[in-house]
């Protein structure tokens, strides 16, 4: 049978962890394992948690650390101290459908190449109410993505974007095997599914599988932009940001041909591909005028529909000013 894990991490999460874990051991199909990582909690989120799984048949693993890690080194941890064949992330303030774990396992086991599940979620204030979009409407998905990411080819899309949220995400073990250790520069859950879909294929369930909490707390949350956000956001100062992206894709590339035949060769043909249009990009002068020409040679190749978030990407590196302008 598989074996199901769940890695929770906490960080002073008392106020809604409690919800959490009941959505967990609720579920239909309940997990064999759950390993929290609290990190450097100064509340009750380990003693509320204890206190929920006590009379279970969940396999509880708890680790304590003294000194904040960081969500990322966090989560690494958690996932390293986990035993399944699939593994489900989980934040502290969410709370799951009662079906979001067997939903996920059945995709799994229909298919052994499959090596992520992810999906959308609701959207929900601090109470719990619903906020009226899910996730994915604030992120700006297009049925053009979301039809691509269930066709089998997810690669395609997270190349030019994340689409993945870890509160949403199960993985299988082999991807966890092939992800760690975590990188620099890069957020878990994107790490993940950027390997995931280059050693094997992703699933993208188009309907909310989870509630995802808005609050002022958040480590990460989502902000839905209206036409004055995205504006802004194209003529928001640069900052290094190409720079930046540039090398976040040298890691993946690296990571890749350290894995070797682990992924497909044209993963990381099109991972280079992807690395040598962000070289261009970071290149390019602080000065708009200067940029003109350089810009639009790259849009010709067609790499930042492939490889970007194609027009919206052309016109902030033709707009967007220098960070000392």
């Amino acid at each position: 049978m598989t074996r199901v894990s769940v890695a929770l991490c906490t960080h002073n999460g008392a106020r809604f962890v409690g919800q959490q874990v009941q959505s967990i051991l609720a579920q239909s199909r309940r997990p064999d394992q759950l390993v929290v990582s609290d990190d450097a909690s100064t509340d009750d989120s380990v003693a509320i948690i204890l206190s929920l799984v006590a009379d279970s048949d969940v396999e509880l693993v708890v680790l304590e650390n003294p000194v904040a890690l960081g969500y990322v080194a966090n989560f690494e941890q958690a996932l390293r101290a986990t035993n399944g064949d699939l593994v489900a992330l989980s934040d502290q303030d969410d709370v799951w459908h009662p079906d979001r774990i067997e939903r996920a396992v059945a995709l799994f086991e229909s298919d052994a190449e499959l090596l992520m599940v992810h999906a959308d979620a609701r959207l929900v204030d601090e109470h719990g109410a619903d906020l009226g979009h899910t996730l994915f409407d604030a992120l700006g998905v297009t049925a053009a993505e979301r039809a691509e990411a269930a066709s089998g080819d997810e690669l395609a899309v997270l190349l030019r974007r994340n689409l993945v949220t870890g509160a949403t995400a199960m993985f299988r073990r082999r991807a966890v095997e092939l992800a760690v250790p975590f990188p620099e520069h890069w957020v878990h859950d994107e790490w993940l599914a950027m390997i995931a879909t280059s050693a094997g294929r992703g699933m993208l369930v188009d309907e909310p599988i989870v509630d995802y909490r808005q609050h002022g707390s958040n480590q990460i949350g989502v902000t839905r932009l209206g036409l004055r956000g995205k504006i802004g956001r194209i003529l928001e100062p640069r900052n290094g940001r190409n720079v930046y992206l540039a090398a976040r894709a040298a890691v993946l590339e690296e990571r890749l041909a350290q894995l070797g035949d682990a992924v497909r060769p044209d993963a990381l043909a099109r991972v280079r591909a992807k690395l040598a249009h962000l070289r261009v990009r970071e290149t390019f002068s602080r000065h708009r005028i200067a940029r003109l020409v350089p810009v639009l040679r790259e849009a010709a190749t067609g790499r930042y529909a492939h490889y970007s978030r194609g027009a919206g990407d052309i016109l902030r590196d033709l707009l967007q000013p220098a960070g000392d302008e």
